[in-house]
């Protein structure tokens, strides 16, 4: 396989990429294509190549992309998580992923995790082009995320994103918040296995930013990707971790139970450990079987 870097223009700037081409055969015709993207200010970087790899390996292309205002990818100011503007830079990497050489356009597959995995099923609902979906430990009930901070952080976190959101209008430089940290910080993500969880997804030597702009807690309660689950008619699979303290299970089984043509995995697992060690080996083979059942490589 060989890995490429990319970037494709999205609204007002342009998504940096990575390009996993898998080694061509003549008679294998136009390959299906994964476009895969992180979630709550997490970038390519953080164990998504481990994920394409393997999907690479099995013979698809993958396209990964950071968000607009994260990682390699343009827009100011950086580190701002804008629910509108993360979905259109989803709906440009999947028309940019049509356009790419040795690509099916119609066997697009959309794969996100974490806050992208309720991007993933709003992206699929929108899109009827899409062939496939994977939402991993997806964020789908803003209710039950915004209840899974304890109150006393809840309070604090919600002072910063008013400040922020005022100071926005009125031309200021954004506050920020941790988008992680220990028990009783004031912090997105404050259970016990946030710090431990987030920092072994995160290269040894590389830095990678922890704070987001806070006025986008001002969004979080309001947010209900798993709304949509009843209008994706592709095939879905929903990889739900039974221990997560960040996307709380019930709500997702329930919203997944609506969707026509959903599958769930369950894995007694927390929210990070599904990117590594053994949960990640059980997760990705189970992708990989989903992917071959309903996007095969090669046509039947």
């Amino acid at each position: 396989m060989t890995r490429t870097d990319v970037t494709f223009p999205s609204g007002d700037g342009t998504c940096a990429a990575w390009l996993y081409t898998p080694e061509k055969h003549s008679a294998d015709g136009p390959r299906p294509v994964i476009v895969m993207a992180h979630g709550l200010a997490g970038v390519k970087e953080m164990r998504l190549d481990a994920f394409a790899e393997r999907f690479t390996a099995a013979g698809y292309a993958c396209l990964v992309f950071d968000y607009r205002h994260f990682g390699a990818s343009s827009g100011e100011p950086r580190q701002l998580l804008d629910i509108q503007r993360q979905l259109e830079d989803w709906r440009s990497a999947v028309s940019h992923a049509r356009t790419l050489d040795g690509v099916d356009p119609d066997r697009v597959v959309v794969w996100g995790t974490s806050f992208g995995g309720g991007h993933v099923i709003i992206t699929a609902a929108r899109d009827e082009r899409v062939a496939a979906a994977i939402a991993q430990c997806p964020f789908t009930d803003g209710f039950a995320s915004a209840f899974a901070i304890p109150p006393v952080s809840s309070a604090k976190v919600t002072a910063l994103a008013l400040r922020d959101a005022v100071g926005a209008r009125l031309g200021r430089p954004p506050v920020m918040v941790p988008s992680y940290g220990p028990p009783g910080s004031t912090s997105l993500m404050s259970a016990p296995d946030s710090v431990a969880g987030v920092t072994a997804l995160i290269p040894e030597g590389r830095h990678v930013p922890k704070e987001v702009t806070a006025r986008f807690a001002l969004d979080i309660a309001r947010h209900f990707p798993g709304r949509r689950t009843r209008d994706v008619d592709c095939p879905i699979l929903f990889a739900v971790c039974e221990r997560d303290t960040v996307a709380p299970p019930g709500p997702t089984q329930r919203h997944a139970a609506r969707a026509p043509k959903g599958e769930v995995k369950l894995y007694d697992a927390g929210h990070f450990d599904i990117y590594v060690g053994e949960d990640f080996e059980r997760n990705v083979t189970d992708q990989l079987d989903f992917l071959a059942r309903h996007v095969p490589v090669h046509r039947k």
